[in-house]
C-alpha cells in the first residue's frame, strides 16, 4: 500500500507511532484537534481519509450466486443497488477475512464490464483475500481482481452528510445499506453505523482521490483524521479485524452474526462452527467495551493482556483503544464470558488491563454494562435436546 496524497494536506498529521502502526500510517490520524474532528462528526459532517483500505472486485455472471458458495452471508439474491457484510472463515469457523460489500455498476471495474461486486476489506487483506478466491473459481463466470491500486475509499459522517453531498454533486442512497454509482466513476454507499448520524462511503478512482477530498471539503464537510473514525468506530461496537480479532475469534464473540453471517443459509466453510455455538452452546468469550483511567497515559496496544479483578488471572485481550470525546478513555476487548458474568445486576464489572512498560503496573478498567450482550436464553438446538429427552 501508497502512502495517502491527502497526508501532505494542509493541517494533515499523521500516526505519531509512525510506520509502527503499520497500514494506519498511511492516512493523516487528524487535522489539528481529533476531539474537534469527533464534535464536528457529530454536530455537521466531516471527510476521512480511509484510502489505505483494500479493494477486491467480482465480475462475471455468476458473481453473485459463486461468491454466496464462499462468505458467511446470504449474497446469492443480493440485488445490484444494495450492500451488505460478509466473512470468509477457515473450517474451524474462525474469521480470516471480513468485507463489506456493494453490488454495483460503479464503472471501474476490469474492462467496463458493467455491474459488479465491490469487496471493501481492511488494509493488507485484499492480495490475501484475492488470492484465495482466485483459487476458487473453478469453472464458474467470474473474475477476481484486487483493484486497491485503482480506487481509493472516503468516508463522510455526521448529521448534515446530505446536504453535503447534495452541494457536491451525490445523490445519497436511501435504503440503510444502498448503494448508487457515482457520475464519472465510483459508487456511494450508505452505512449502517454509527446509528444516531448518516455515514457514507465514497469508493471513487484513486487518481481522482484529492479532487474529490477537495470537492467535498468545498461541499462543506470538515476534515478529520483516522482517530476520530475510530473513536466513532469503537463508541458503536464495530469490531475490525486483526484489531479487535485474533486467530481464535468466531463470529459470534464479536457481534458480527446477523449484519455478517446469516443463520440459514447453505454450505459454506465454517458453518459448521457458527450453526453449533447458535443452536447449541455460547461463544467461549465476547466482545465489550471498557472504561480505561482517563490521563495523558499511552493507550494500550491492541493484544494487551486483560486480567480478572482477583489475581491477575489473563481473561482476554484489548483491541481497539481510544479517547473518545464524551466517553474518554475507552477500548474495545475481547474477554471470557465468565469475567464479565452479572454485570449490570450487581453493578459494572472491574478488570484489570495489563502494562507491559516497566515502570507501571496494571490499571483498572470498568465494563460498559450496555456493552454486553444480553443472555439469550437456553440454545434454541439445547432446548430441542432437552425436550426430546424429558
Amino acid at each position: 500500500m501508497t502512502r495517502s496524497p491527502l497526508l501532505d494536506a494542509p493541517g494533515a498529521i499523521g500516526h505519531p507511532d509512525g510506520a509502527d502502526a503499520g497500514a494506519d500510517a498511511d492516512v493523516a490520524a487528524h487535522h489539528g484537534d481529533p476531539f474537534a474532528e469527533q464534535r464536528a462528526a457529530s454536530r455537521r459532517a466531516v471527510v476521512v481519509d480511509r484510502s489505505h483500505r483494500g479493494t477486491v472486485v467480482v465480475t462475471g455472471s455468476e458473481r453473485t450466486s459463486w461468491l454466496h458458495l464462499l462468505v458467511s452471508q446470504q449474497v446469492a439474491d443480493l440485488t445490484e443497488g444494495h450492500g451488505t457484510e460478509g466473512l470468509v472463515l477457515d473450517v474451524q469457523g474462525r474469521v480470516e477475512h471480513h468485507a463489506v460489500i456493494s453490488h454495483v455498476d460503479a464503472g471501474l471495474a476490469p474492462g467496463d464490464s458493467g455491474p459488479a461486486l465491490w469487496l471493501s476489506v481492511e488494509p493488507g487483506t485484499a492480495a490475501a483475500l484475492a488470492g484465495y478466491l482466485d483459487k476458487m473459481r473453478f469453472w464458474s463466470d467470474v473474475a477476481v481482481h484486487d483493484a486497491t491500486e485503482d480506487v481509493a475509499l472516503l468516508s463522510v459522517v455526521g448529521p448534515q452528510v446530505t446536504d453535503v453531498l447534495t452541494a457536491a454533486g451525490v445523490e445519497v442512497p436511501t435504503d440503510p445499506e444502498g448503494v448508487l454509482a457515482l457520475p464519472g466513476g465510483g459508487l456511494v454507499r450508505r452505512v449502517p453505523w454509527p446509528e444516531e448520524t448518516t455515514s457514507v462511503d465514497l469508493l471513487v478512482p484513486r487518481a481522482d482521490l484529492v479532487a474529490w477530498w477537495e470537492r467535498l471539503r468545498g461541499a462543506g464537510a470538515a476534515a478529520a483524521g483516522l482517530d476520530a473514525f475510530e473513536a466513532l468506530r469503537v463508541a458503536a461496537l464495530r469490531p475490525r479485524l486483526h484489531v479487535d480479532t485474533d486467530d481464535r475469534t468466531i463470529p459470534h464473540e464479536v457481534g458480527w452474526i446477523g449484519s455478517a453471517v446469516h443463520l440459514t443459509k447453505g454450505c459454506y466453510r465454517g458453518q459448521e462452527t457458527v450453526s453449533r455455538v447458535s443452536n447449541l452452546g455460547r461463544p467461549p468469550r465476547q466482545m465489550v467495551l471498557l472504561h480505561l483511567p482517563t490521563g495523558d497515559d499511552a493507550l494500550p496496544p491492541p493484544g494487551t493482556p486483560v486480567l480478572s479483578a482477583e489475581g491477575g488471572r489473563a481473561v482476554g485481550r484489548v483491541g481497539s483503544a481510544v479517547r473518545h470525546h464524551e466517553l474518554g478513555s475507552v477500548a474495545l476487548a475481547l474477554v471470557k464470558r465468565s469475567a464479565v458474568a452479572g454485570t449490570g445486576d450487581t453493578g459494572p464489572a472491574t478488570l484489570w488491563v495489563a502494562d507491559d512498560r516497566d515502570e507501571g503496573a496494571p490499571g483498572p478498567a470498568t465494563v460498559d454494562p450496555d456493552s454486553v450482550p444480553p443472555d439469550s436464553g437456553e440454545p434454541p438446538g439445547r432446548a430441542a435436546v432437552r425436550r426430546l429427552h424429558g
